[in-house]
């Protein structure tokens, strides 16, 4: 049986998580995006008061658009889908996209191909969502999707 590609990513995450738990967000995010060759990436976890994805960690998000990413409810832009329907959600180019599920701002981005990935903790509870972003047009393989989903269980058990 071959190794996951991606083994060596999930113990330096899950390394990262146990020393420095939310504060580790951002360099999980990099991590995240360096292996999967995208320049865009978000994690937003769900304020249980407000009901709203609260962003905790980002890259590559213009300042023009960040009001709208900071607090995104659920149900809208990819993250609020990813998180209302608890599946990954992805486009090949935001650019072009005319599925409804991207918001007009996310076109600012400059980004083609998108995905984002619902978070869970162990008992199958929504904590949040992570997205990420590649400059040409993408779509990613399940191995990839498998990857986000498996990056947010682990973030899901340290917040």
């Amino acid at each position: 049986m071959r190794e996951n590609p991606f083994q060596p990513l999930l113990e330096d995450i899950e390394q990262l998580l146990n020393e420095g738990g939310r504060a580790a967000l951002p360099e999980i995010l990099e991590r995240t995006l360096a292996a999967l060759g995208c320049v865009t990436g978000t994690v937003h976890l769900l304020e249980q008061e407000s009901g709203l994805l609260q962003l905790l960690a980002q890259r590559g998000i213009p300042e023009s658009i960040m009001p709208a990413v900071q607090q995104i409810p659920v149900g809208k832009g990819m993250a609020g889908l990813a998180a209302e329907r608890r599946q990954p959600v992805q486009v090949c180019n935001l650019q072009t996209d005319d599925s409804g599920d991207v918001r007009p701002a996310a076109r600012d981005t400059k980004m083609e191909g998108a995905i984002a990935s619902p978070m869970f903790a162990a008992d199958g509870a929504l904590i949040g969502t992570i997205g990420v972003a590649k400059s040409e047009p993408y779509d990613f393989d399940e191995k990839e999707t498998e990857l986000l989903l498996e990056i947010g269980k682990r973030i899901a058990r340290t917040s």
